[in-house]
């Protein structure tokens, strides 16, 4: 890949999340044998609103790692405000589609002391035929494909295997929308899968696949364990990336976006899939440090201290 003017789209959803937060721990409050007459409601100890949506996250951090990039996504008539600052950060909003009958995208988060997270999200609209703006663009480096709307998702995946695009496969909140060929079809042709410990064995079980072969039906495969770092297997090989160390813990939430800007830089740069995952981890615990999803900031400089800090190898960026 090029080093240097790379072409990266972003595909996924743009949404407004009120993020809040809860002391205790849902556990506790959830009986087991009851599950079936559910009628909770928590005391939250914070809430607020921030711009969020698995594209805007994505995008966001890969402006503060200097990256260029194109989104691709739908908004409603109230997103202005989320446009300014996207712009203000350097982000090409050309292709994305403002629909005026309809609102932006919402995600309401839960989180409690434990870092569980109950989550409700509405996607805001639907146009039908957007994902074929996908197909127009070209000389694409690489793309992600994240959660969203499951037939826009779909769609990027027809263009960028027609167009032989190299795309990561991030299905995320969208997984449980997927039938197993879909599945089997967006992740044939991959250059990346990713998910959580969670996410990946249930892709496998609904493909009803073992472990071993859908490992080898994707050149990368990534397995990310919060705070405890993430796994990835590629040519036979099992890296394990040792996480980086947070300053505080205070809200995971955007945690994986900001994992998935990590790992695009280090892709486009050319590194080792070491060094990819330990940027990526980096990058993510940036975001755990700040109360919401694109609150924080920092420097290349202060990037690559703060990663000498924590492996022991420097980084050139």
């Amino acid at each position: 890949m090029r080093n240097n003017k790379s072409k990266i789209v972003v595909s996924g959803s743009l949404a407004y999340d009120q993020i809040m937060d809860f002391p205790g721990r849902f556990s506790d409050h959830i009986l087991p044998t009851e599950i079936h007459n559910l009628n909770l409601s928590f005391f939250l100890s914070n809430s607020r609103r921030s711009f969020g949506g698995t594209a805007g996250n994505i995008a966001y951090n890969l402006t503060l790692l200097q990256e260029k990039l194109i989104i691709l996504g739908v908004a409603g008539f109230d997103f202005d405000d989320y446009y300014k600052w996207l712009k203000n950060n350097g982000v090409n909003l050309n292709r994305v589609k403002i629909v005026s009958s309809d609102r932006t995208a919402a995600a309401y988060i839960i989180t409690d002391k434990a870092d569980n997270q109950i989550a409700a999200f509405y996607p805001g609209a639907r146009p039908k035929d957007y994902a074929r703006s996908a197909g127009a663009l070209k000389n694409i480096d690489l793309a992600i494909i994240a959660a969203d709307d499951k037939q826009r998702m779909l769609g990027y995946v027809a263009a960028y295997q027609k167009n032989n695009v190299p795309y990561i496969f991030d299905p995320g909140q969208a997984l449980i929308a997927f039938s197993p060929a879909e599945l089997r079809r967006a992740i044939k042709g991959a250059k990346v899968l990713i998910g959580n410990d969670y996410e990946i064995k249930l892709i496998a079980d609904k493909m009803k696949l073992p472990f071993s072969h859908l490992v080898k039906m994707v050149k990368i495969l990534i397995i990310t364990l919060g705070a405890k770092g993430s796994i990835i297997y590629s040519a036979g090989q099992k890296i394990i990336i040792k996480p980086a160390k947070p300053k505080n813990t205070s809200d995971p939430t955007g945690a994986g976006d900001a994992y998935r800007a990590g790992l695009i830089k280090g892709l486009i740069k050319g590194y080792n899939l070491k060094t990819c995952g330990q940027l990526a981890g980096l990058v993510a615990v940036y975001t755990v440090e700040k109360f919401g999803t694109q609150t924080h900031r920092f420097s290349l400089a202060e990037l690559k201290k703060r990663y000498y800090q924590n492996y022991k190898e420097r980084l050139i960026i």
